[in-house]
């Protein structure tokens, strides 16, 4: 392999490295209203439904870092709970590939 591919096919795999590192998803208005809580936190909150947040966990081979895709799969849920009329979201899953289910409640008046 010549030296200029070489350096491409490195230059390359650093980039989707730093890249793997990175978030996409901006919080929406209606979602910087929305919080995370556990389950025995909502008690005295009004369910309104649920929602399913996913994004990519892997750049080609590469796995993005769990902390980033989780930030943005909170940030997804957000989004999407605030679009519903809700304020607070609760995790019902664990994390899997990129992909989390929360229920979404309305605590504040409900």
């Amino acid at each position: 392999m010549g030296g200029t591919r070489r350096f491409r096919m490195l230059a390359g795999v650093a980039l989707l490295g730093i890249v793997a590192g990175c978030a996409w998803v901006d919080l929406k208005p209606q979602g910087e209203k929305v919080r995370v809580l556990s389950k025995s936190e909502v008690g005295r909150c009004k369910l309104l439904g649920q929602v399913t947040a996913n994004t990519t966990a892997t750049l080609g081979f590469i796995a993005r870092g769990k902390s980033v895709v989780q930030e943005e799969v909170y940030r997804l849920a957000r989004n999407n709970a605030g679009g519903m009329g809700g304020d607070t979201i609760v995790t019902k899953g664990p994390l899997l590939e990129g992909e989390q289910s929360f229920e979404v409640y309305r605590c504040i008046n409900p």
